[in-house]
């Protein structure tokens, strides 16, 4: 029977992997709590597993008396001898018995079995929790099994991961049953098990992708200096090689860009604009702000503050799609930036823009008068004047200035 429940026992911890030595302890543990059931708190004995052999051997200890008074820690001398007393002991010795399962019932047996399970679980969830643990920052491949209202759980190696709404690429589709990538961001106890946190839209992320698809970086022939990401948007990558013969943008976009091509699929085409690291804040900066083209830049390296200028026309591409350009940029460099705008004199406008394209600003009205004055071009209407502008439209300050806005504007986009 001993052997029979270690195999049971050692078949149920095979099973999640559980250390022999663990084990072990384990079932000294139980059968401990057992004697402690049948014999009180303050039972004397001990528990010799040996599981090469699958055996159990249980040994209560109690007192040789004259008259029995507490029966779990106290046998009669009497009792003693009608178990055989072959060491010939007396009153006062104490008298080693070995306790056979059968002594314990089914009912004990079983609640070991149920109290095995138990410590099982907390193993296995501390097995769990140790091993993602370890995978902090690392990718993982699952399957999405469940789309809830704010997360998706995802199957990995028959584990539970958690990938939270904000963690998730903004308008990304997510399917049940479809392979997704993510690293690992976070890992803590709940009160049901481990909770293993995994997110697509952490930067981490992205510097993984450019491991596993630039082997520069893998190698460390590259090194990426810093990342900036708003998930879904853009992301900006600043990086370094260690090798001076190989050009490290180069490297990462790789020829004809299938390498970043590769992670900008991956990240539901997210924009990834890679560049060269520098250690002149002017050059990051100005390498950070890209596509934008600036005209110059004031440093205030104590505070790291840098207010730059450039031309309106460069503005748009400078602060981007609700200013996710120069943000990224003011991460990735760590400075403050503060954009002006410089407005260029009239005289710098090239002629080429017809009047006709105003028309809808204008308005039809405003459109016909300028062009029964022979105003074909935006241009012209600036080398006129706001003094002649004020005679055709009589003196009406604030419509004049209107006009001006909106060919302005017109000119500088």
């Amino acid at each position: 029977m001993n052997a029979d429940i270690v195999e049971s026992f050692a078949a149920m911890v095979r099973e999640k992997g559980v250390d022999k030595d663990v084990l072990h302890g384990i079932i000294e543990d139980i059968f401990g709590l057992l004697v402690r059931k049948k014999y009180g708190e303050e039972a004397n004995y001990s528990v010799v597993v040996n599981m090469d052999r699958g055996d159990i051997e249980i040994f209560l200890v109690r007192e040789i008396v004259d008259v029995v008074e507490d029966p779990d820690k106290q046998i009669s001398l009497d009792e003693v001898n009608l178990k055989g007393n072959e060491d010939e002991l007396d009153v006062g010795e104490e008298y080693v018995e070995q306790l056979k399962l059968a002594t314990f019932g089914r009912r004990l047996i079983n609640l070991a079995k149920q109290s095995l399970n138990q410590r099982i679980r907390e193993i296995e969830k501390e097995l769990i929790l140790n091993e993602y643990k370890r995978l902090v920052g690392e990718i993982v491949i699952g399957d999405i099994y469940q789309i809830r209202k704010n997360d998706i759980l995802v199957n990995h190696n028959k584990n539970e991961l958690i990938l939270p709404r904000e963690e998730q690429i903004p308008h990304e589709r997510y399917y049940k049953g479809n392979t997704t990538r993510a690293i690992v961001k976070e890992v803590r106890r709940g009160k049901s098990g481990p909770e293993i946190i995994i997110s697509r839209a952490d930067p981490e992320l992205l510097r993984r992708l450019l491991e596993i698809e630039v082997p520069e970086v893998y190698d460390g022939i590259i090194e990426i200096r810093r990342i900036a990401r708003q998930a879904g948007e853009r992301a900006k990558v600043a990086v370094e090689s260690m090798d001076k013969r190989i050009d490290p943008v180069g490297a990462c976009v790789g020829m004809k860009g299938v390498r970043i091509h590769s992670i900008i699929k991956e990240l539901a085409n997210e924009n990834i604009d890679v560049f060269a690291f520098s250690d002149d804040p002017r050059v990051m900066i100005t390498r950070a702000l890209m596509p934008g083209k600036l005209k110059s830049i004031e440093l205030d390296e104590v505070n790291r503050n840098a207010v730059i200028y450039a031309d309106s026309s460069q503005a748009a591409m400078i602060v981007g799609r609700n200013g996710v350009n120069i943000r990224l940029a003011m991460q990735v460099t760590g400075y403050n930036i503060d954009f002006h705008r410089i407005e260029k004199n009239i005289e710098d406008y090239e002629e080429g823009v017809e009047l006709l394209e105003c028309k809808p600003e204008l308005g039809a009205e405003v459109y016909d008068t300028l062009i029964n004055n022979r105003f074909d071009y935006v241009t012209d209407v600036f080398k006129a004047g706001k003094e002649k502008l004020l005679e055709i439209f009589e003196d009406d300050e604030e419509l004049v200035d209107r006009i001006y806005d909106i060919l302005k504007n017109r000119m500088q986009d």
